[in-house]
């Protein structure tokens, strides 16, 4: 594939730093190699042969346009913070990263809209946002995430159960394609009957299809309170049953999330703070949110008698918001706590949320048969289960050898329960080769022909998603 494209030779580098200033283009070898990774547990770099930094969407399009002129290889960047290799350009040519189009152009009050650049992260969104008395109300777990980022994987999170994912959110987008022309999609509106949504057709798409350059987010007012429970249960069967219950309870929970104590030893370790009620077998972290504490705590009474009705054996209740921050924080450092043990493999299959304990069971079963240790916990609520697979005391190429067949079978199993490859994470080059496994060749034929209108001289983040040939 590789020999289909153009190098990027010197008269190249010269025309972009034209296009785009010669600030905003480099070719030295630390520069370049900081943007061959992404937080793939463990890295393939793929370095790039230059890095380019437009500050506007017109010169993104006048990137593109060159590039499509050329067949350059144009691989689009937020923060590199996924976890597949979608952003690392694995065909080199030209890294465009968009992390100088960082500002929030606009928070419409009357709307109820935000208008941003695609390198503007989760932090700073909500850091604006929240000046003017509004609220985004999602997490994927990184606040130096990019916006663009969580737009092209459609990024999900703990809060996925109340408020959707990141494809929930996204009112309207401005787009460059791979010709260098500019599209205009969507508005500040929630419905539309008006042909094809492209919008919703780019939200997830990982930079293969067009590039982002701006993004209208639909926004909340803030909840007057929030509560976190902390339930234990004696078996993961049992608070996976106990999951349907407390959605019949009249009020839908932001989260639903759901651990092991193997996780939360390891948590404790980490944080070097003892969680509430560790010595458990299995846990529902629940999190509400409402207009008034009246309100919020006889949601959470509810769901406690909904637990304890599928098996529940006690649970807790921060007193502070401090404590509750706490809780929270130990959720969202189970992935680098587990990184800080050693090499490992993850993945985040999808499957409905009542066939999370036989996926699970099944998954450490396949594991065990091969000899990996295995950790497991995830979004109870929306049935994504995160998988680590340890190297541990493993030599280090056996476990490479093993690790093929396990994550293979394990695909397999998530599909045969009806689930699919990635919930949350995207496919980048590291997920693509799954993809065939849980769609038939008609639909992939269909997946090749939208990339294909997109971008005909497949350009744009090549070795992602999925492969023409």
């Amino acid at each position: 594939m590789k020999s289909r494209y153009a190098e990027v030779t010197a008269e190249v580098v010269e025309a972009l730093g034209q296009i785009v200033g010669r600030d905003g283009v480099s070719t030295q070898r630390d520069e370049v190699e900081k943007y061959a990774c992404d937080e793939m547990p463990m890295p393939k770099p793929h370095p790039a042969e230059v890095v380019v930094k437009p500050r506007d969407a017109s010169s993104v399009a006048r990137v593109l346009g060159f590039a499509n002129d050329r067949r350059i290889p144009v691989t689009p960047r937020g923060s590199g913070t996924g976890v597949c290799g979608g952003c690392v350009p694995v065909y080199g040519g030209i890294l465009l990263s968009l992390e100088r189009m960082n500002a929030v152009l606009e928070v419409d009050e009357a709307n109820l809209v935000a208008t941003v650049e695609p390198g503007v992260t989760l932090g700073q969104l909500y850091d604006e946002v929240g000046k003017h008395g509004l609220y985004y109300p999602l997490y994927p777990g990184e606040s130096t995430a990019s916006i663009g980022g969580n737009v092209a994987t459609n990024a999900g999170g703990m809060n996925a159960v109340k408020h959707g994912v990141t494809r929930h959110r996204v009112l309207g987008l401005d787009a460059v394609l791979a010709s260098g022309r500019t599209i205009s999609v969507g508005g500040k509106f929630v419905k539309s009957s008006s042909g094809y949504d492209l919008t919703q057709l780019l939200v997830g798409s990982e930079g293969t299809l067009a590039v982002i350059t701006r993004v209208m987010l639909r926004l909340s007012t803030p909840p007057g309170r929030r509560e976190v429970l902390l339930v234990p249960f004696s078996s993961l069967d049992n608070a996976i049953e106990a999951v349907p219950d407390i959605m019949r309870q009249g009020v839908t929970p932001t989260g639903i999330e759901f651990m092991e104590q193997d996780i939360i030893s390891i948590v404790e370790q980490y944080l070097d703070w003892e969680m509430p009620l560790h010595g458990y077998e299995a846990f529902l972290m629940i999190i509400l949110e409402g207009e008034t504490e009246e309100e919020t705590c006889a949601a959470a009474a509810r769901i406690e008698e909904a637990c304890v009705r599928n098996g529940a054996v006690g649970s807790y209740v921060p007193a502070s918001e401090g404590a509750k921050r706490r809780l929270l924080e130990a959720r969202e450092r189970f992935y680098p706590a587990v990184k800080r043990l050693g090499p490992l493999e993850l993945a985040d299959v999808v499957v409905p949320r009542s066939s999370i304990p036989d996926f699970v069971k099944g998954a450490r079963r396949l594991c065990s048969q091969l000899g990996l240790p295995v950790l497991a916990y995830g979004h109870a609520g929306d049935g994504n289960v995160h998988l680590h697979f340890m190297q541990k005391d493993m030599d280090r190429k056996e476990w490479q050898e093993r690790l093929p067949k396990v994550l293979d079978s394990v695909y397999r199993l998530g599909w045969s329960l009806g689930g699919l490859v990635s919930g949350e994470h995207g496919l980048g080059f590291d997920k693509k080769g799954y993809l065939a496994m849980t769609a038939d060749g008609e639909v992939m034929e269909l997946m090749r022909a939208i990339k294909r209108a997109f971008d005909p001289n497949n350009i744009l983040n090549p070795g992602k998603v999925l492969d023409l040939e």
